[in-house]
């Protein structure tokens, strides 16, 4: 009978041991949000950031206009504009992407918000 009592009492110390574990683990501090970008975009980011970016989009528009129109930009916008300019049909040679380069930091010193 003590034997049973003792393993009675251990099961229940294990089980609320278990239970204090679970409560911890499940209220434990949300992880915090990313912290806001604070480098400037370039022709390395992804499009999808520099078309998340006022500033950016403004230069991609008067750039690269075909870009906001194209049928699968989804499936681009991970990419970033060096990347694309390996495709022929990108129409992006080493002089435009230093024009798009040259607009982005000047966008970023007018304070557009391409930081």
């Amino acid at each position: 009978m003590r034997k049973l009592l003792s393993l009675a009492a251990a099961g229940a110390a294990l089980a609320l041991t278990g239970a204090t574990l679970a409560v911890a683990q499940t209220a434990a501090a949300p992880e915090p949000a990313p912290a806001a970008k604070t480098d400037p975009l370039t022709i390395d980011s992804p499009i999808g950031d520099l078309l998340d970016n006022p500033g950016a989009k403004t230069v991609i528009q008067k750039d690269l206009p075909a870009l906001i129109d194209y049928p699968q930009l989804d499936m681009i916008k991970s990419m970033s504009l060096r990347q694309i300019s390996q495709y022929p049909q990108a129409n992006l040679d080493d002089d435009k992407l230093k024009a798009i380069q040259a607009d982005l930091d000047a966008a970023a010193k007018a304070g557009s918000g391409t930081k």
